[in-house]
């Protein structure tokens, strides 16, 4: 028998335990991104599987916002997030950390989901397009890689909200195997 489980049993972190817990090396930048409930929702999938920080640039809408807490639920108060008004930037900022930043996008050449090796010495920046455009070209040359999530469908377009929760499980996933 199935019963359901109470709010008051999940063992749920308090946002002081979240923000002391080891978080898994990646990072989400999510660039022009229009839907502030998109960009809400890609905070819940960071809380929810420990992601290190998110990054907003651009036109993407920042916290407090009524529609970005909408579907973020109060995970903009556990999740590390930092607004930067250009990509370029931050993406230079990153590599120059040493951090490997990679397109989440259809390019020629991709690496499918399924085929991407998480290392453990290494630390990943994920970067989540426009829900028009995806990923501008000038973004892309300066990746170190593209990720593609398979499709087999008639859109081969995801939602970023529901990509970010694919790409975001299957690195936890991955890492915590290692």
């Amino acid at each position: 028998m199935y019963k359901k489980i109470k709010n008051i049993d999940l063992k749920r972190k308090t946002i002081k335990d979240f923000k002391s817990s080891i978080k898994i090396p990646l990072t989400l930048i999510l660039d022009n991104i229009r839907s502030l409930n998109n960009i809400g929702s890609v905070f819940r999938n960071a809380d929810a599987f420990l992601i290190k920080k998110v990054f907003l640039c651009g036109i993407s809408g920042v916290p407090p916002n009524k529609d970005i807490n909408k579907t973020a639920l109060g995970s903009t108060d556990s999740v590390e997030w930092e607004y930067y008004k250009s990509s370029y930037t931050l993406i230079d900022k990153l590599k120059k950390n040493g951090i490997n930043v990679y397109a989440i996008e259809q390019t020629e050449n991709a690496i499918l989901l399924n085929n991407f090796i998480v290392e453990s010495n290494n630390e990943y920046a994920f970067i989540l397009g426009n829900e028009i455009n995806g990923v501008s070209q000038d973004l892309i040359d300066l990746c170190d890689g593209v990720i593609e999530i398979p499709q087999f469908g008639t859109k081969h377009s995801l939602n970023i909200a529901v990509c970010s929760g694919i790409i975001t499980w299957d690195f936890y996933n991955k890492f915590n195997s290692l």
